[in-house]
């Protein structure tokens, strides 16, 4: 099973802290479920964790506790908090955020969970052409290739990859 550091990805600069990123709707579905949840390790550790919301159309005061709204574009500002914090950014879900920072190499590490469930359509998280993470493709859109680092099956069934790039 991958190492599930106290804050993902693995090799976290900060063991026990991390900071987190996400899209407006990703954002706004953690906010309205994980305050509510009963006390667990992982609701408590999103309530403390500092969030990161890259967003055109929320406004200051976000509601969930711990959450700064990212001003201006969205990329030029993790690129700063890269360069600023001592703590990981892990971005959850947020396709669209995590699809705008790959082709300006703002990714580090990608952890996938693929689930065993077949939705029949949706938003790709990769281009069609040259979705290969690794083996040399070409990605598209200036993406660098990643390698499989580590991966393991749970016992639901998902999968769960760790790439970097190669």
């Amino acid at each position: 099973m991958p190492t599930a550091p106290a804050c993902w990805p693995p090799g976290n600069k900060s063991p026990g802290a991390c900071r987190s990123g996400a899209g407006r709707t990703t954002y706004e579905q953690f906010a309205g479920y994980w305050p509510k949840q009963p006390p667990n390790p992982f609701s408590e550790a999103l309530a403390r964790a500092r969030k990161y919301v890259a967003s055109t159309t929320l406004a200051e005061p976000l509601a969930w506790e711990n959450s700064v709204l990212l001003g201006g574009d969205a990329a030029d500002a993790v690129r700063r908090l890269k360069e600023e914090l001592p703590e990981n950014l892990v971005v959850f879900g947020s396709g669209v955020l995590v699809r705008s920072l790959l082709p300006l190499d703002l990714v580090d590490t990608l952890v996938l969970l693929v689930y065993p469930l077949v939705l029949g359509s949706g938003r790709r998280l990769f281009p069609d052409a040259g979705s290969d993470l690794g083996s040399g493709s070409d990605l598209g859109s200036g993406l660098r290739d990643f390698r499989l680092v580590e991966s393991a099956a749970t016992g639901t069934g998902v999968v769960i990859t760790v790439y970097q790039p190669a």
